[in-house]
């Protein structure tokens, strides 16, 4: 039985219903974040495609598989070969069209007084049940590009708006993006579905809504991401997740022979949603002759490496990043927020290769700590890369900002034990007061 905050037990465990899609970027650390909230006594449920029902599974996690798996292989094909604005128009349709899928199943599990949802920020099932049936919700934000800021303004494309920007100018680009991207792109497909629930329209969502749930969580540091006064009230960061498959993880035989024979090579890996990286693989191989430095390639993507290796390198399916980055003399990666959390947590220098959605904003933070350099796609060029991870290898300004960074994470710890906390002090309260009305209501 789970524990309350008062150190009773509670009379039935909490329904914990948890919502996410993506790749395993976006689903990884709602797979830890309901494992930790499993091993505190509550029942978890946890909502995805069935990609990850064998990983949610091994964490011990009832799955709800929503969507069909060659639906998410497709749209990851899709997106590796669409410029980033026809990539994210193709995310955004793929959720409108599941989310009502993933509502009528959790509406399904739902136990009156003894449930709460979570969701990510895109996939509002979650938030759409609290509305229509009162259930206590959690919205997780994994990264601060989610923030629309004039104070700070995130960055979303290679060109952006800064804080030094003119406010009109500030004004315009925010009111463009709403206007001819998120409306058509969500609030649309958003408010077509609230209708069909009798809920109201809402406008601007990315600037007010997706933040409005009854608890907002943003997975990582302060230093990484400094709140701003223009930021929704209420929202508590609590450290990167940095889950990574299970903290435990082993790295294959193959791979352990291969670090051990030599010097620590550069780890390469354009993403797990990165389908169509060919390109990036040829550019990484030939960087790698041209540094004189050893190279492990991070694919399971068939026919993005090939022909025949040398010796000074390795291609493996996965690695666990906790297992890997400490042992690795540089990473080369596309800038998703796991891959530069755990980046910083192993103290490695960073090459970056941003293409889309929230990879902008997380390289230019990397950047700004001094841990890493970035490198535009179309600059990803054997003798570009090659200077850079020599540039990055042997500055010491960089190496002091790497280990600064992975001890700072390690005296923090991850934040999945405070995103916990958060979750049980302020949506067991809603359940207990329903509880309480529910118990008013039978006896009338």
């Amino acid at each position: 039985m789970p524990t309350s905050l008062s150190g009773r037990m509670t009379a039935a465990p909490v329904r914990v219903l948890i919502a996410t899609a993506g790749s395993h970027g976006d689903v990884l650390p709602f797979i830890a974040l309901g494992q930790a909230l499993a091993a505190r006594g509550h029942e978890v449920l946890l909502f995805a495609n069935p990609t990850f029902q064998a990983r949610v599974e091994q964490a011990g996690l009832r799955f709800v598989g929503v969507g069909k798996l060659a639906e998410h292989q497709a749209l990851f094909r899709a997106t590796a070969a669409a410029t980033p604005n026809r990539a994210f128009e193709l995310v955004a349709q793929e959720l409108a069209r599941l989310g009502p899928a993933y509502y009528q199943a959790m509406r399904a599990e739902l136990r009156p007084a003894r449930t709460i949802c979570i969701g990510n920020s895109l996939l509002f099932a979650a938030r759409l049940l609290g509305e229509t049936e009162g259930v206590p919700c959690a919205t997780v934000h994994l990264a601060p590009s989610v923030f629309q800021s004039d104070l700070a303004p995130a960055r979303l494309a290679a060109r952006w708006i800064k804080a030094s920007s003119p406010a009109l100018l500030k004004r315009l680009v925010w009111w463009s993006l709403d206007r001819f991207f998120y409306s058509p792109q969500f609030a649309a497909p958003l408010n077509r579905w609230r209708s069909e629930l009798g809920l109201a329209p809402k406008r601007e969502i990315f600037k007010s809504w997706i933040h409005q749930a009854d608890l907002l969580l943003a997975l990582f540091p302060d230093w990484f991401a400094e709140p701003q006064r223009d930021w929704p009230s209420g929202v508590t960061l609590t450290g990167f997740p940095l889950c990574d498959h299970g903290e435990h993880a082993q790295l294959s035989p193959a791979l352990e022979a291969f670090l051990a024979a030599g010097s620590a090579p550069v780890a390469f890996s354009p993403g797990t949603a990165s389908a169509g990286n060919r390109a990036f693989f040829e550019a990484s191989i030939a960087a790698c002759r041209l540094a004189g430095v050893r190279g492990v390639l991070l694919s399971h993507f068939p026919g993005q490496i090939s022909g025949e290796l040398p010796p000074e390198l390795i291609q493996v399916d996965y690695a666990p990043f906790g297992a890997l980055l400490p042992r690795v003399a540089a990473f080369v990666h596309h800038g998703g927020i796991g891959s530069t959390a755990q980046a910083l947590r192993a103290g490695v220098p960073q090459l970056i290769c941003p293409a889309a959605y929230d990879q902008f904003d997380n390289a230019q933070r990397a950047c700004r700590l001094g841990v890493a350099s970035e490198l535009a796609p179309k600059h990803y060029k054997a003798p570009k890369v090659a200077a850079a991870l020599q540039r990055l290898m042997v500055d010491p300004a960089v190496r002091k900002n790497c280990q600064q960074a992975g001890q700072r994470l390690a005296a923090e710890g991850p934040g999945i034990a405070r995103a916990c906390e958060q979750i049980e002090a302020r949506l067991l309260p809603m359940l207990a007061t329903q509880s309480r009305r529910l118990k008013t209501d039978s006896q009338l």
